[in-house]
């Protein structure tokens, strides 16, 4: 009897293998979206702003597989980009006759504070989706006694 994981199956002769398959995606988003790693949630993801660990410095989980590449930035624009147009739109709505000077200060400062913020959150979160998913060579990544 074999188990089906995305429609890959896969081997289930044993309690260790029916354990291995399941990792919380939820719990390894929020981690990796707060910048820790996705098993432990101890060590630090990051070694720099987005210069991923290849270990975990707390539990020594191997991140060097990630293949986070262009979605963090698209996702962060693409947040930004709804948040700042609803800005836009308020603030159009509630003071008129702001004059442009105000915009033209306003709106790239806060863009830049946005998109910086965020970038490291959602590549976070991206490689932690990864390694719930064992996606990407995080399949073959070294297991490592789960936590009681």
């Amino acid at each position: 009897m074999a188990i089906e994981v995305l429609g890959i199956p896969r081997p289930s002769g044993s309690v260790e293998n029916t354990a291995r398959l399941r990792r919380d995606v939820g719990q390894a988003l929020r981690r990796g979206f707060s910048g820790h790693c996705p098993y432990c949630g101890q060590g630090a993801m990051f070694a720099r702003y987005l210069k991923v660990n290849d270990r975990c410095p707390g539990c020594d989980t191997e991140l060097l597989h990630h293949r986070a590449d262009d979605a963090p930035p698209y996702i962060t624009i693409l947040v930004v980009g709804h948040i700042l147009g609803a800005l836009m739109l308020s603030v159009e709505e509630f003071a008129p006759n702001l004059p442009i000077l105000y915009h033209m200060l306003i709106w790239p400062t806060l863009a830049l504070v946005l998109c910086l913020a965020l970038l490291p959150a959602f590549k976070g979160a991206l490689i932690g989706y990864q390694w719930a998913l064992r996606m990407h060579g995080f399949e073959t990544a070294a297991e490592i006694p789960s936590q009681a």
